[in-house]
């Protein structure tokens, strides 16, 4: 049997996009009406993908804008990023844009695994300021996985987190490789 592999994931995005939600409905199955701002919070779950065991964990970051400045905590140990707009907000998408531009350049440039995730899908219909083509566009301009989800309706919520756990180790190059070290 595999070892159990650890993966660290954030979770950033604007204020009140449903970042919290996100997580809880993923850890507990269960979507918390009342709303509390998050400072920081810290998810466990183990998931399987494939045949392999991973203890993920969650951290969920309080909502920034555009002048946060990004702890070095967001890079040194994280090892990929769900970035969370709401669909009905264009201000959220634009935050999410900043938010990894900074990712971008804190982590020396280089390919990080993310996923972008338009939430609030449910509520789509009577009020979607960010259409399903524009989220996907970013992602692809970033070379990232687009889902759009509701944290409410539990649509997708599980598949976010599947998801980043594959594109962790697909950029890692390390999905279904063994590790050996060999001295010459």
């Amino acid at each position: 049997m595999p070892p159990l592999r650890h993966r660290s994931v954030l979770i950033l995005g604007y204020r009140a996009v449903g970042k919290t939600s996100l997580a809880h409905q993923f850890v507990e199955g269960k979507f918390v009406e009342c709303y509390e701002p998050t400072v920081e919070s810290t998810y466990n779950k183990m998931v399987v993908v494939g045949k392999d065991e991973f203890q993920l964990q969650l951290v969920d970051t309080a909502g920034q804008d555009e002048f946060t400045i990004l702890p070095q905590s967001f890079v040194i140990g994280i090892h990929g990023y769900v970035l969370v707009y709401s669909v009905t907000s264009l201000r959220s998408f634009q935050v999410v844009k900043t938010l990894h531009k900074k990712l971008y350049e804190s982590r020396g440039k280089t390919r990080m695994p993310v996923v972008l995730v338009g939430n609030k899908a449910d509520l789509a219909l009577q009020s979607r300021e960010v259409r399903t083509d524009e989220g996907k566009k970013l992602a692809e301009s970033w070379g990232a996985i687009f889902l759009e989800s509701s944290a409410k309706e539990r649509q997708v919520t599980m598949g976010i987190f599947m998801k980043l756990i594959e594109e962790i180790d697909r950029v890692d190059n390390s999905y279904g490789r063994s590790t050996s070290c060999c001295l010459m």
